[in-house]
């Protein structure tokens, strides 16, 4: 693509005159992914400023630099205001915008933002179409799946991925939608056809400081609709009832207004609500009939997330025949709520919950499996919102038996600290501190007896420790089944 056209994208009164016009290969913000005909763009970033690298970017190849300031280089420099609002105009340009050709749905909230997204992949997908999924695991273009390094990718990436999905035969995508990439401007450009709220609780305070401007963060996706009616491809907000936050965003928002809860009335309501071991039933209430529903997950957030996914793809014209058929048929998503069996007399479960919230759901449904003590190993990440550590230690004393507080990613702080900012709101409290993860895990294998339950929480499917700025081979999952054998052996 030349470089004028991409250019005319940018404010239209963006002098480049004297620019030539220069056949543009890629865009790159990372200097080292230039190649020979890149348009390399300047993003400033937490830790370092990609001004900083636009001679390396240059040298490699760059042929036109976009930049906040002026930069002297032997290429074609554009000063633009933002390079970051910059990027998301010249990636969906260059890209050919290729989200308006999807059908995109995007899920926000503090909780089960995960499990929804994979939920309504398995409807579209059960209903025959070929889905594209991005997320805090993974990008999944089809079947085939690919790592990624944020939650959402920065705007770049997004539209890079977009292309590839429309280019392989993909009709519909899900993706989750952090705060930070809200808040960011990484989603300018997604022109999504559903926007979805799970929930807001505490969490990503380092960050955005208040739980206002975390609102607001949020906020952002049902803003982003869209003002006008477009009868041929309406935009929908589904959002949670029993959630205040919903009030904001539906004044947010022009589009469309499905609802789901449970504790309210709405267009998608769960009613007479019983769990046991193997899953879950309710009733269904639906803008269309009543329905029966046995779903394989546990617990109430499990049902919230249900609805969502349901509301969600009533929304994406799946009928109710098939979204109830694929919801009945959801086994789980790795590293949420996940049982591991080694064939031992008392339950282990891991799962992701690293939020006040998310953790006090997921022991109150411990609860109601346990028969005996309850066995909770916790820990809280270093370099993130400490106001929530003494929170995450009162909810685990108030619910478990057995309190033990370990390690999550320390990264760069001390995990002794962090756990003394733990231990801070359970003074009078019983529990047991053991900084080793692995020990942690072990401690809790060796002490559970016939009938107890053992809830691993904070880093569910997540492969690795963070300690420092590297990367240590750790599964919860993998660590506390060689302790179970171990324990069955002796």
């Amino acid at each position: 693509m030349k470089l004028h056209t991409l250019l005319q994208k940018l404010q239209p009164y963006l002098q480049y005159n004297d620019v030539d016009n220069i056949e543009i290969q890629s865009i790159e913000n990372d200097n080292r992914k230039v190649e020979e005909g890149s348009l390399f763009v300047c993003i400033k970033g937490y830790t370092v400023d990609g001004h900083d690298f636009a001679a390396s970017a240059v040298e490699k190849g760059a042929v036109a630099v976009i930049s906040e300031k002026e930069l002297s280089l032997k290429v074609p420099v554009i000063v633009v205001k933002s390079t970051r609002r910059a990027l998301s105009l010249l990636s969906d340009a260059f890209y050919g915008q290729p989200s308006q050709q999807l059908h995109l749905i995007g899920v926000t909230g503090t909780n089960g933002k995960t499990t929804t997204t994979h939920i309504i992949d398995k409807i579209l997908s059960d209903a025959g179409q070929k889905t594209g999924l991005m997320g805090t695991m993974y990008t999944k273009i089809g079947q085939q799946k690919y790592e990624i390094k944020n939650t959402t990718p920065e705007s770049l990436t997004l539209q890079r991925t977009f292309k590839q999905m429309k280019d392989t035969g993909v009709t519909s995508a899900v993706m989750e939608v952090s705060s930070h990439s809200l808040d960011e401007g990484r989603v300018h450009g997604c022109d999504f056809d559903v926007a979805v709220f799970t929930n807001l609780t505490q969490d990503h305070l380092d960050y955005h400081h208040t739980m206002d401007e975390y609102r607001r963060a949020k906020g952002l996706l049902f803003a982003q609709l869209g003002n006008a009616y477009h009868y041929d491809r309406p935009k929908y907000a589904v959002l949670n009832v029993d959630d205040p936050a919903s009030y904001d965003y539906e004044k947010s928002t022009s589009a469309y207004i499905l609802t789901y809860g449970i504790d309210r009335d709405a267009d998608f309501r769960a009613r007479n609500i019983e769990m046991n071991a193997s899953g879950t039933t309710f009733e269904l209430d639906s803008p269309i009939g009543n329905y029966s529903l046995h779903i394989q997950l546990i617990g109430k957030f499990s049902v919230y997330n249900v609805l969502a996914s349901i509301a969600a793809a009533f929304a994406s014209n799946i009928s109710m025949e098939q979204i109830i058929q694929s919801v009945e048929s959801v086994a789980g998503v790795a590293g949420r709520f996940e049982t591991v069996d080694a064939h031992q007399d008392f339950t282990v479960i891991v799962d992701y919950s690293h939020t006040p919230d998310s953790l006090e759901n997921a022991l109150k449904t411990v609860q109601q499996l346990a028969k005996k003590r309850i066995f909770t190993v916790v820990g809280c990440g270093g370099d993130r919102d400490r106001t929530k550590r003494p929170l995450m230690a009162q909810i685990t004393c108030k619910h478990s038996t057995d309190a033990i507080f370990t390690s999550d990613n320390p990264r760069t702080e001390d995990p002794e600290s962090i756990l003394k900012d733990m231990e801070a709101g359970v003074k009078n409290e019983s529990y047991v501190s053991i900084i080793d993860r692995k020990e942690a895990i072990q401690y809790a294998v060796n002490q559970a007896e016939p009938g107890d339950c053992i809830l691993i929480a904070g880093k569910g499917h997540e492969t690795y420790q963070i300690i420092g700025h590297e990367h240590f081979e750790f599964d919860d999952r993998l660590v506390a089944k060689e302790a179970i054998e171990k324990k069955e052996n002796k």
